[in-house]
């Protein structure tokens, strides 16, 4: 074939975000070809790309005519589900590529996985990148917010077309490189769970408006329209303002009322949570989205302890829709502020995640970059990510967004209007899991001293765990039970 037949990059896997992905780099004037192991998906996208202008992209219909049809070095996206496709593409395509060739895989893969895949094609000469993609259908299209690591070789070779494919911010395109091994797939999975605990402090305000507020749908929608105009502007509060406006199609009244309240997973926020707890990061507003959505599932039963609970006289008040006496005008401004600040607390303890986890690979991730190309094209796009890139470039050793000069004046300046939200909520019986956890991570991270040295003091006793002394240096172990029977207050000496 004459190398100016040759496209410049292939994409094998072509569900929607592939499809997309591959009409999103022809559109910006590379040739492409795409594989599917379904030759009606090849078909597919081939006329897309002859309805959506014209765009250089060519169809191949067996992995060998696949691979042949790029030009060397060759780079293959590969966007199949995670897993064990993975490694069955691979294995379908690296027959037929050549050492100095690249493999791209763009699904959320567990890190592990590509450091695993990046060693064994390497056995080949082949180069790797494992790049997260955020933005959903619409970003893979139009531009997404792209996460590669893996081999510096293989991004360079492809650096200018995923410049031109990303999402376009005031400061650049929406993609760098990330770091070595797993760690664009890593950060991806952050975002992911940093994307968790936004959406449960979204449907945590939404509740609190709802039912101690008495808010309508339509009240709804115009206030996160307002907030999308504001500091809480992000595409989860433009996105939240429209689901409230749509109406149901099949019956009365408004679509969101009739859906299930079952959330679904895919695994990225349990992943994100496993990691915290491996590596001693608090991180519990991802935490508690996580356990809700597990909560969420068990539909028959919360039904079931409603009945259960209200039978054994737990008052009809509590979780009741509109509490009297409730200043409409004070509480939405109130949960504005509470749901600022508890959002800065879940991406603080995703900061400080990524940090932990660059120090322990050595991947020495730019945290200040990470939140500049998260401001387009992704699911956690918003704008005060611009203040957290510029909070990491004044300070690239900050210890947490929370002590960062301007973050903590507004954290200070929120902190009433999140306790009234907090308290309100929890008096009215309504569940405010990620507020509270923000809140409770915020007293515990500024306060001085904890009722830690009681819990040490216990481990001591009943596990000769040892403590250490605020006065003194040096590891103590105390014999407790003995001296307090000898003072005569011992255990026991209570009943």
């Amino acid at each position: 074939m004459e190398s100016a037949a040759l496209s410049r990059i292939g994409l094998a896997g072509l569900a929607v975000m592939g499809q997309n992905l591959a009409l999103n780099i022809a559109e910006k004037g590379f040739p492409i070809s795409v594989y599917n192991r379904t030759a009606s998906k090849v078909d597919e996208t081939v006329d897309r790309a002859r309805n959506e202008g014209s765009l250089p992209l060519t169809g191949q219909y067996t992995p060998r005519d696949f691979v042949l049809s790029i030009q060397r070095p060759r780079s293959v996206i590969i966007l199949v589900k995670a897993g064990a496709p993975v490694d069955q593409t691979i294995a379908a395509l690296s027959d037929h590529l050549e050492p100095g060739d690249c493999i791209i895989d763009g699904g959320n893969e567990w890190y592990e996985n590509t450091e695993r895949r990046i060693n064994n094609v390497a056995e080949k000469g082949l180069l790797y990148l494992g790049m997260g993609v955020s933005g959903g259908e619409d970003g893979a299209r139009n531009g997404p917010s792209l996460m590669p690591g893996g081999s510096q070789t293989a991004y360079t070779n492809v650096q200018d077309i995923l410049h031109k494919v990303a999402a376009q911010v005031e400061d650049g395109p929406c993609v760098t490189y990330i770091g070595e091994g797993g760690s664009g797939n890593f950060v991806k999975m952050v975002h992911n769970g940093i994307e968790y605990g936004d959406m449960q402090l979204i449907s945590e305000a939404y509740d609190v408006l709802k039912h101690v507020g008495g808010l309508s749908n339509s009240e709804l929608a115009d206030i996160f329209a307002e907030w999308n105009r504001g500091e809480l502007e992000s595409f989860l509060i433009e996105i939240t303002a429209d689901i409230f406006k749509v109406k149901d199609e099949d019956g009365e009244g408004f679509l969101v009322d009739k859906i299930l309240d079952k959330t679904g997973m895919k695994g990225t926020g349990k992943w994100t949570v496993q990691q915290a707890a491996e590596l001693s990061i608090a991180a519990p507003t991802i935490a508690a989205s996580l356990d809700c959505r597990y909560l969420s599932g068990l539909k028959e039963e919360r039904e079931s302890a409603a009945t259960v609970l209200k039978e054994a006289g737990l008052s009809d008040e509590l979780g009741k829709t509109g509490v009297s006496g409730v200043d409409k005008k004070r509480l939405i401004d109130d949960v504005r502020q509470a749901l600022y600040a508890s959002k800065i607390c879940s991406y603080a303890q995703g900061m400080n995640l990524l940090r932990a986890k660059s120090n322990e690979k050595g991947w020495n991730l730019n945290l200040g970059e990470l939140a500049r190309i998260w401001k387009g094209g992704c699911i956690i796009r918003a704008v005060f990510l611009d203040r957290i890139k510029k909070a990491y470039q004044r300070n690239p050793n900050l210890a947490s967004l929370i002590v960062d000069p301007e973050f903590a004046r507004e954290m200070v300046q929120r902190q009433a209007a999140w306790r009234r939200v907090v308290g309100l909520a929890v008096s009215a019986g309504i569940s405010t899991p990620g507020m509270c956890a923000s809140l409770a991570y915020f007293d515990t991270y500024r306060r001085a001293r904890l009722p830690a040295n009681l819990v040490q003091a216990q481990r001591d006793l009943f596990g000769a765990h040892t403590y250490e002394r605020v006065d003194r240096p040096g590891a103590f172990h105390t014999e407790w039970t003995k001296l307090a029977r000898k003072s005569g207050t011992g255990v026991g000496a209570l009943n």
